[in-house]
């Protein structure tokens, strides 16, 4: 079998990567999942591209889907990094957090809890902002606090 018919087939660990691509509060997985899904020309791995390209969280994830859907020759538009915010009400989420922690808590703490408390919040701002992901988060712990 050459390389073009493997490509016509699913990859063996299939089920891994497709879990991989749903996972999330795992930004990095999804990444990993398409990086390695945009190796098979196959209509369920194009399909799982596509909807990670349109509707992932994380721009990052989004633009790399894009391109290994251009790499396999679909006519995809790249999307938009500018959208909504991913999570409605995140300042009451915000709060609510700060409010269960002790009156003398400290940034590290609140980031700590909020990891622990909302694993897909905390992971998905990371992948959004990126280096700017703690300046962002002691933003929103100050405002909380207000």
């Amino acid at each position: 079998m050459n390389n073009e018919d493997n490509k016509q087939e699913l990859p063996e660990h299939y089920d891994q990567l497709k879990k991989a691509a749903n996972r999330s509060a795992d930004w990095r997985a999804r990444l990993e999942a398409v990086q390695e899904l945009g190796k098979w020309e196959h209509p369920q791995t194009m399909d799982i591209l596509t909807r990670l390209m349109n509707s992932d969280p994380v721009y990052k994830v989004q633009e790399a889907a894009y391109e290994k859907l251009r790499a396999l020759g679909q006519d995809v538009q790249l999307p938009s990094p500018n959208k909504p915010e991913p999570f409605k009400g995140l300042s009451k989420i915000m709060l609510r957090i700060r409010k269960s922690l002790p009156r003398e808590h400290t940034f590290e703490d609140f980031k700590e809890k909020l990891r622990k408390m909302r694993i897909d919040i905390y992971d998905t701002y990371e992948g959004i902002k990126g280096d700017g992901f703690d300046e962002w988060l002691k933003k929103q712990w100050e405002a909380a606090g207000k």
